[in-house]
């Protein structure tokens, strides 16, 4: 019983102090005039993956790689059946000429990465699945191309929203109290995360359930509730094509940075994490791709939104089983 409320305090714990590091590195951002669309696309489309960055960096320092790619896969699977399908449910959410030609196929292209760089074995590369740190510091890599392509693809939005921002007053936070938000957000992050993937790898122990299994299920939609937060929040105001966004965003953060920095800090092993649940992820990426031209085009309807949560619940149902 303690260790499953540590894990929910280490949770909430990551939850608000990723909350705190991202308002105050913005916050930050803007003291020293950063443009607010670069601050969008860097602090805090990495701040919303921070949870997963942060439990997949401890489950790889206590040696549990297993956990750290599970995090990962887990979340991925979530963000694009379950997050995307709710938002669905609520509000149709619409594809954009750039989500279908450029975004979505750069999402389903990092899933293949990560295909390739998990499945050693199959691919005759190794004699067991890992990932290693030379691969891991490749994956960093990409990501950094990946924020680069955003900002260069996007810098036209910025020219355009840079006479608006310059014309609306900015509220600047206190320099003390932006150190302390991100100081503060760093320290709960670091006791939170370290918290919940230890109390978390017992709990899996004590109840006998595989890490992998508690890494897919327990961490994976544990550490994506921003996302699911934010894109329901967006669906139920009318914006739900910000859902979208948030969750590629999201979802290629977690394979180049979030894996990246796991693999680069030690190399990781597969353990109970299997080719299915790797193949789960390119699934739910190609699935999305194809609702651009069924059905409703250009749109992901409320029929394809049930299908996607029935299909990960589903996909729970087979890891668990």
């Amino acid at each position: 019983m303690m260790e499953i409320l540590l894990t929910i305090a280490g949770l909430a714990l990551i939850l608000v102090g990723a909350n705190y590091l991202t308002d105050g590195s913005a916050a930050m951002a803007r003291r020293f005039h950063i443009s607010e669309f670069i601050v969008g696309l860097t602090v805090v489309a990495i701040g919303t993956s921070t949870p997963e960055l942060i439990v997949s960096v401890m489950s790889a320092i206590h040696g549990s790689g297993e956990m750290a790619i599970g995090n990962v896969t887990g979340s991925n699977v979530f963000n694009g059946l379950f997050i995307l399908g709710i938002s669905a449910l609520i509000a149709p959410v619409p594809l954009t000429g750039n989500n279908i030609k450029k975004d979505i196929p750069f999402g389903v292209l990092a899933s293949v990465i990560l295909l390739v760089v998990c499945c050693d074995v199959a691919l005759g590369s190794d004699s067991s699945d890992n990932v290693g740190r030379d691969e891991g510091i490749i994956l960093l890599l990409l990501f950094i191309v990946f924020i680069c392509y955003s900002i260069f693809s996007a810098s036209g939005q910025e020219a355009k929203t840079a006479s608006e921002q310059q014309s609306t007053p900015q509220k600047t936070t206190p320099l003390w109290l932006t150190f302390v938000m991100i100081i503060g957000g760093l320290a709960a992050l670091v006791f939170g995360g370290n918290l919940f993937q230890t109390n978390a790898a017992q709990m899996a122990r004590s109840f006998g359930i595989s890490e992998s299994v508690i890494a897919i299920t327990l961490m994976a939609g544990g550490t994506s509730l921003p996302e699911l937060a934010a894109s329901v929040v967006s669906a139920l105001k009318g914006k739900p094509e910000m859902s979208m966004g948030n969750v590629l965003g999201s979802n290629i953060t977690n394979i180049f940075l979030v894996l990246g920095a796991s693999a680069t800090i030690t190399p990781l092993s597969l353990g109970g994490i299997s080719i299915t649940d790797l193949a789960a992820v390119l699934l739910a990426s190609v699935l999305l791709w194809l609702t651009a031209f069924t059905f409703r085009r250009r749109v992901i309807d409320r029929f394809e939104g049930a299908l996607f949560v029935i299909l990960y619940i589903g996909y729970i149902w087979y890891v668990v089983a």
